[in-house]
């Protein structure tokens, strides 16, 4: 235990030195990277949005067939 409050200093020298090798992206590569996020995100819940509505279709056209078929039967 005693070696573990030893290495705090330590360990947080090592952190705050990897942290200074950290290079940053400049402003605008941020903007143009977040701006293609964006429209990805959009894209990608627009391709959800229509594969939902086509699976809900799909399904409720096989439950009416199932109601048409047993109505007929009536």
């Amino acid at each position: 235990m005693e070696d573990a409050k030893k290495n705090k200093p330590g360990f947080f020298k090592g952190v705050k030195s990897e942290f200074g090798k950290i290079t940053w992206p400049d402003r605008k590569a941020t903007l143009k990277q977040s701006v293609a996020v964006v429209i990805i995100s959009v894209l990608v819940g627009a391709l959800i949005a229509v594969l939902d509505l086509g699976v809900t279709r799909g399904v409720k056209a096989v439950v009416n067939i199932g109601v048409e078929q047993t109505n007929d039967g009536l």
